[in-house]
């Protein structure tokens, strides 16, 4: 507390006003869909989601007991990336920082996407301020390896995790950066008071069959490699980041030298983590958004080198002040749309084009084909209305995929909306030319969750032999076999479906014309001819009452 005291009270005056801008951005700007995916994770809280852990639902949850609506969702979003502003200045030791407070949130207002998580809610935001706690714990733990501070230290850890998986590298680059913890029984502790308290997750995952892990790592589409696309695009993203100030952003972090371990560990963290997905961009497209991490150690590296450098406190000064006229407009029109001109993005239209869809088709449920963004999305400015994203062999899997959404729909009169249907009774064209096309559907009925086993692991696309497969049918009832029908997509090496094929099962049992409630039912088949070059991986797929065949079997390699 005391080194709150001292710090001067302009500080706390453009903190607040950051606070503030903050609270009246998130309350003016519509949800993006993947904070409206996050608000459904909240709608049923768990240790665990499809795509990520569960930290950035509790946030949620947490901001809807002081708001509703879109600050609803922001508040605590809000308040995080404010104390991380705190926590960023608390690293930094030098005693000329209190005459260039202005300077400082320059620089740290300057960050693009620092800026923007500010008040969206998203899993980097917690990711970014448990890294800074988890920081500034370190920086004090290596003065004073007591055990209140291993304990606090673990306590990042495990929040770190809780946050998004790839937390995992601020550990392990800190970690590197004095592999003497590895002999110190403080920081073994630290680690075994983060697993106590990421226990509840390891157990989600076993439980839920570590789907998560197996999406991430093996599951997840990709894209034969471009440069242009992948890896020129992680040095794009490597500038877009900081906007006109990177230039001297990463001269500092050049010039920075590891004269002690908290140093060390800010530069090996940084490095670690641009050497990271500099590597991954060899084998997928990086996000923006994944190297954000390294702007938490670079406010610090950069605001300590611009203290000894003229140059460099004159210049980062100078853009990072464009930089934030920049972004204030840019987040005016993040609010208002007609501020961009002919640029719409995702916080633009969105309750306009829920509540069209809700005029249309009243109170019944929704189902969206092929879309974890707008059922929750059309679910969150209509109140709640039941929405189901029914996933088909085209798209991926998500949190729709393992909840009970499918059970709020089935046997209900619904409104199907799918880009894949020509018969549609109603439509909506969005401002930015969009298109949902939609039509009703008496007693809808799916069986998402069914489960095709194969057990061989690799088969021949030559093969004449009859393949072995088990089918699950998870659901409390059986399911008539007559209301669906079976068949194989070829994808190619990047898991992209290249033709889908009907096939015929012939069950072991004779005369079986149901799948037994939560029982397992065997068949045997074989593999469709396809004239298809470069096919590298099958799934058996299902489709029930003449949908679209769905995601019910893992992708299987083929030779």
């Amino acid at each position: 507390m005391r080194m709150l005291t001292k710090i001067p009270k302009q500080f706390y005056f453009f903190l607040a006003a950051i606070f503030i801008l903050n609270l009246i951005q998130s309350n003016f700007t519509q949800l993006i869909f993947d904070e409206a995916y996050y608000w459904y994770y909240s709608q049923q809280m768990a240790w665990g989601y499809f795509d990520h852990p569960p930290m950035v639902a509790l946030m949620v949850k947490i901001s809807s007991y002081f708001f509703d609506g879109e600050l609803g969702v922001r508040f605590i979003s809000c308040l995080l990336s404010t104390i991380n502003i705190l926590l960023l200045w608390l690293m930094i030791d030098s005693s000329k920082k209190n005459d260039y407070i202005t300077h400082f949130f320059v620089l740290v207002f300057s960050m693009t996407l620092l800026n923007a998580y500010g008040f969206f809610t998203l899993p980097d935001t917690p990711l970014l301020f448990f890294t800074s706690c988890f920081l500034l714990t370190y920086k004090h733990f290596i003065k004073n390896q007591s055990l209140s501070l291993a304990f606090l230290l673990g306590i990042c850890m495990a929040a770190l995790m809780y946050s998004k998986y790839h937390a995992v590298l601020v550990i392990f680059f800190v970690l590197l950066s004095n592999l003497k913890l590895v002999r110190n029984k403080h920081a073994w502790f630290a680690v075994l008071v983060a697993l106590c308290c990421y226990a509840p997750h390891f157990y989600w995952l076993y439980d839920n069959d570590f789907v998560s892990i197996k999406y991430h790592l093996y599951e997840r589409p990709n894209g034969a490699y471009s440069f242009e696309k992948y890896t020129l695009g992680f040095f794009v993203n490597l500038v877009a980041i900081f906007g006109l100030t990177f230039p001297f952003i990463y001269k500092a972090l050049l010039k920075t030298k590891g004269s002690d371990l908290f140093n060390k560990a800010l530069i090996y963290l940084t490095y670690g983590v641009i050497a990271f997905f500099f590597i991954s961009s060899f084998n997928r497209r990086v996000q923006t958004q994944w190297i954000i991490l390294i702007c938490i150690p670079l406010v610090v590296i950069a605001f300590n080198y611009m203290l000894s450098n003229k140059q460099a406190l004159t210049w980062i000064f100078r853009l990072g002040l464009i930089n934030t006229v920049l972004i204030i407009y840019l987040r005016m029109g993040l609010a208002y749309q007609p501020l961009l001109f002919d640029f719409y993005y995702e916080s633009h239209g969105n309750k306009e084009w829920a509540q069209a869809i809700k005029d249309e088709v009243g109170d019944l449920p929704v189902v969206f084909e092929n879309s974890y963004r707008n059922a929750p999305m059309y679910s969150f400015y209509t109140n709640g209305t039941p929405t189901f994203s029914l996933n088909n062999f085209m798209y991926r899997k998500n949190q729709y995929s393992i909840d009970d959404s499918e059970e709020k729909v089935r046997g209900k009169d619904i409104a199907y909306i799918s880009k894949y249907i020509n018969d549609n009774s109603f439509s909506y064209e969005r401002a930015d030319g969009g298109l949902y096309k939609g039509k009703y559907i008496s007693s809808f009925e799916s069986f998402r969750k069914v489960e095709c086993i194969l057990d061989d692991q690799e088969v021949s696309l030559n093969s004449d032999k009859n393949l072995d497969l088990k089918i699950f049918n998870p659901y409390k009832k059986p399911i008539d076999l007559n209301k669906l029908k079976f068949a194989v997509t070829y994808m190619d090496g990047y898991k992209i479906p290249q033709q889908t094929i009907g096939i015929v099962l012939e069950a072991f049992e004779p005369n079986t014309l149901t799948l037994q409630s939560q029982d397992t039912t065997n068949f045997i088949f074989r593999l469709p001819k396809t004239k298809k070059e470069n096919i590298g991986y099958f799934r058996l797929v299902i489709s029930e009452n003449n949908l679209l065949y769905g995601l019910n079997g893992k992708p299987i390699p083929v030779n």
